[in-house]
């Protein structure tokens, strides 16, 4: 551990969290405090944060395949037909295409919020919104909620992700 200080009267601390396994390069944390002990409490938090996460495969998932995998591997045994396809078409026709994209592990919160707004808004599909409002119920929008809830709490027993956004 190194500790540096500057004109900000601020200590700074780094530590090597151990080695990325594809690359072999070292993991540096650094961090920032006002005295060194803070400094050297928000280092010890970081590190064991780090080593919480499966670096190998936290960076293997997008959003999509994610949630893919989770509905194939996890929801599909223990529910329902109809809800089977409930959360089938909200995966293909909602979700994925607005953040499927999105590396699962760069996921926060205003994206998931952006995407409830979209959906609220002008969410519905084209074919049907001729006879009703162009944005999806408030119920469907709760219910994609708490599909990401579930797969996002299943990435985070996984260690893909350190919290779950939602």
């Amino acid at each position: 551990m190194s500790r540096r200080s500057s004109s900000w009267a601020r200590s700074t601390c780094s530590a090597s969290s151990g080695y990325h396994p594809e690359t072999g390069k070292r993991i540096i944390k650094n961090v920032l405090g006002k005295t060194q002990a803070e400094c050297k409490t928000k280092l010890k938090k970081a590190i064991e944060e780090s080593k919480a996460l499966d670096i190998s495969r936290a960076n293997e998932y997008t959003v999509a395949t994610w949630l893919r995998t989770w509905f194939e591997l996890y929801a599909k045994p223990h529910i329902r037909p109809s809800t089977m396809n409930y959360y089938h078409r909200n995966i293909e026709q909602h979700v994925a295409p607005a953040i499927g994209d999105i590396p699962l592990n760069k996921l926060t919160t205003r994206d998931l919020q952006k995407l409830y707004n979209d959906l609220q808004s002008n969410g519905r599909l084209r074919k049907v919104q001729k006879k009703k409002k162009p944005g999806l119920s408030n119920s469907t929008v709760r219910g994609i909620h708490m599909m990401l809830h579930n797969a996002l709490d299943r990435a985070v027993k996984e260690k893909l992700i350190l919290s779950n956004p939602t």
